[in-house]
């Protein structure tokens, strides 16, 4: 399921260009929806950015794609071509999709033919390039290949094919695995459930002086499997399926069913040793990453139960497989996936996010698991882990310390003082420079794109990368309008923040109808101070363009969301859609009361666990919503997978009742005309969920729309079907509202 959360992931940011073209809708000072999918508003972005160890520059790929260049932190100036299409030595290829680099700087993994498996898995031909000869070189000649890494030395490479791992090195290539098998054993990347929820694609690493290699190991035999019906379909035509249609099998665990069973292994790279790494874990547990650490006979291994109340990292000694608990991490309710992708492996140090005291904070560890000390306190969440500098002791972070919707950099120094690093308001992150001593901050807020620029780790100011201006520029003749910040208070005396959007034209004196955009899940935001918020990001071009069609569009973040402390986004533990519906249905009757609001034309949409909290919305018993439409929504939480569902709501059989609370038992008390929309290839949230609920709904007699989109997934996306998407969610609203 999509989530919305503190995490800024440069190196997965698509390279988004600024076209050059006229529209007619901008000739007009309007938007239309041809604009908005072409991807005509989309902001320039750096992409690819990785600091080069032991310099003061950094790596990325060049503004036309063809090249990757590095820069200079100081001045943001190039520096030099590291790889250029054109002039490669040995292979020649015309075009690339990514890289990595190695530890030294000396060489780069060049991504080609890029074929999407999952959310974060794909598989690739990649090349070996040496910097200094421009020598370009297949990895291997066995097929494409999925996460290749460099040793520590850059002397080996490891990936993985066909769910087995391979090492190549010295030209020749090593098969570490023989018993990786698809839909059973899988050595070396995760599962889909893990990938999903756990938020990683690689699941091995070398250890600290590249003569092992350790990973995990998952037994997904006997996970359930589903069966998602594929058909010709058009973009791309899949034309064995012309008369029969197919399908694609995968193991797929739903809440209280069997997840795969996970282990942990280590291989003597000289030798070929196998050894499994004796670290505690339940038969249902979960293994959520492996790391090495700065020592060659200590490897991370981090743990966690299936409720998710408790997170156990394990040093690992892969010679011996012996294993000792560093660090265990038990918090009320849930860990929040956030605190464990942000624990940082430094080689004398370990930091780590929690909320254990209301709040998500850093805390120290040494590398022998001893709490040294928490970093900084307050009535605030960290968001980031940016950097921490062992040798001068200062911490690097972002946090949402002004507000809940503002981000800013910090530093926190070893004696507790805290600086910030950051001058605007809105939405701030940062990539800092090998040493620590510069940093790129991307800044920008609601009505601005991003902004790069070069700061001194003081905060000072060196150089504008990349400001938007173009675009900037533009947005009043696309009729963007403004983004205004609200609050109000709940009849149960909760504070809840949100935004709109009026019309441009907007008249005080007129009634309005109402759009009331949410994803409302848990941990998430939407109402953040940022460019990407609004309901399909490009500075929320479709809330304006609906706002051009005479809407008013809101958003409310409701219990559960993020940015406010763990108390507010965990009370809703064990009952997920109560509270959520409530804080949408109390939005409504709070903006009735406006009086620039028509009361009796109030509609509600949402993708994902929007859709979700759409359907428990508009059925939670007031009747406040006349129309709405729900974007590949959950309906029941039985169907949805479990590390995710039983995160926030155990297992059915040990919360019967809160699995109750759903859409299709509330089938019933469906107020409001309803439109679904669903991919039938959707590997996330499956058409199971729009299939069961739309016969709960026949059998209730509650007249809906229902809208199919043939292969595709959750994204809803190829050819032209997210144009058709969007066109019939504004006609709905269209329809039903005026």
């Amino acid at each position: 399921m999509d989530k919305f959360s503190w995490k800024n992931k440069f190196l997965t940011l698509m390279c988004a260009t600024l076209l050059a073209g006229t529209s007619v809708a901008r000739e007009q000072g309007r938007l239309d929806l041809q604009t908005i999918t072409s991807g005509e508003l989309a902001p320039a972005y750096i992409t690819g950015i990785n600091p080069i160890a032991g310099t003061d520059l950094y790596a990325q790929v060049s503004a036309d794609g063809r090249q990757i260049v590095s820069r200079s932190f100081k001045t943001g100036r190039q520096r030099a071509v590291l790889f250029d299409v054109a002039a490669t030595e040995g292979e020649h290829i015309d075009a690339f999709d990514g890289y990595e680099m190695d530890r030294q700087g000396r060489q780069l993994l060049i991504r080609t033919r890029t074929e999407a498996v999952y959310r974060r898995s794909y598989k690739a031909e990649f090349y070996r390039y040496d910097i200094a000869t421009r020598r370009l070189s297949k990895l291997s000649e066995g097929g494409p290949q999925q996460v290749p890494a460099f040793s520590p030395d850059g002397r080996k490479i490891a990936f993985v094919r066909d769910n087995n791992l391979f090492v190549v090195a010295g030209g020749h290539e090593r098969q570490v695995t023989t018993d990786g098998r698809f839909n059973e054993i899988i050595n070396g990347i995760p599962d889909w459930v893990n990938e999903e929820e756990f938020g990683f694609n690689r699941a091995f690493a070398f250890n600290a002086d590249g003569t092992r290699l350790c990973w995990l190991r998952y037994d997904e035999s006997r996970v359930k499997t589903y069966a998602l019906q594929l058909f010709k379909g058009e973009c791309p035509e899949r034309e064995a399926l012309a008369d029969y249609p197919g399908e694609y099998s995968y193991k797929y665990p739903k809440a209280g069913y069997d997840n795969s069973v996970v282990s942990a292994w280590s291989c003597d790279l000289g030798s070929g040793e196998v050894r499994r790494l004796q670290v505690p874990l339940a038969a249902d547990g979960y293994m959520p990453r492996i790391k090495a650490t700065a020592d060659g006979r200590a490897m991370i291994v981090y743990t966690m139960n299936r409720h998710q109340d408790t997170l156990c990292l394990y040093r690992a000694d892969p010679a011996t497989g012996i294993s000792r608990l560093l660090i265990s991490e038990s918090v009320p309710r849930y860990v929040k996936e956030e605190a464990m992708e942000g624990i940082t492996v430094l080689d004398r140090h370990i930091l780590v996010p929690s909320d254990r005291d209301g709040y998500m904070h850093l805390y120290l560890y040494d590398m022998e698991g001893r709490l040294l000390r928490q970093v900084e306190r307050g009535d605030y969440d960290v968001t980031a882990v940016c950097g921490f500098d062992e040798r001068r002791g200062d911490v690097y972070y972002q946090a949402a310390r002004l507000n809940a919707h503002d981000r800013q950099v910090y530093v926190t120094r070893a004696d507790g003082r805290t600086e910030r690093l950051t001058d605007r308001e809105g939405n701030n992150s940062a990539v800092f420079s090998a040493d620590l001593h510069y940093f790129v901050n991307v800044w920008s807020d609601y009505d601005h794109p991003y902004v790069f620029t070069l700061r001194t780790n003081g905060g000072k100011t060196l150089a504008v990368l990349e400001d938007n201006h173009k675009l900037a520029g533009r947005l009043a003749d696309y009729g963007f309008g403004r983004r205004e910040p609200f609050s109000f208070v709940t009849s149960e005396g909760v504070r809840l923040d949100g935004w709109m959007v009026k019309p441009t034209d907007f008249d005080p004196s007129r009634r309005y109808p109402v759009i009331l955009y949410q994803y409302s899940g848990p941990g998430s935001q939407q109402v953040i101070n940022a460019w990407s918020t609004g309901s399909m990001g490009q500075g929320g071009a479709f809330d304006h363009y609906l706002a051009q069609q005479g809407f008013i569009v809101a958003c409310v973040d409701g219990r559960g969301t993020g940015g406010r402390g763990a108390e507010f986004e965990k009370v809703t533990y064990l009952k997920l859609g109560e509270l959520e519906a409530r804080d949408q249905v109390e939005t409504a009757l709070y903006l009735g009361t406006l009086p620039y609001v028509d009361k009796d034309n109030i509609g509600i949409w949402g993708w994902s666990f929007g859709g979700f909290c759409t359907l428990m919305s508009m059925s939670e018993g007031r009747g406040v919503f006349k129309a709405g439409v729900a974007v590949a929504p959950p309906t029941n939480w039985k169907f949805y997978d479990t590390i995710y569902t039983e995160r926030y709501m155990r297992t059915p059989r040990e919360n019967a009742e809160g699995y109750k609370t759903n859409p299709i038992e509330r089938a019933d008390r469906l107020h409001g005309s309803l439109l679904i929309c669903h991919g039938l290839a959707d590997d996330n949230v499956h058409p199971q969920n729009a299939f069961e609920y739309s016969e709960a709904l026949v059998q209730a007699d509650k007249d809906f729309k229902e809208n199919f989109y043939v292969n595709r997934n959750h994204g809803i996306r190829g050819g032209n079907t997210r144009m058709h998407l969007l066109r019939q969610i504004s006609q709905w609203f269209e329809r039903e509202l005026k």
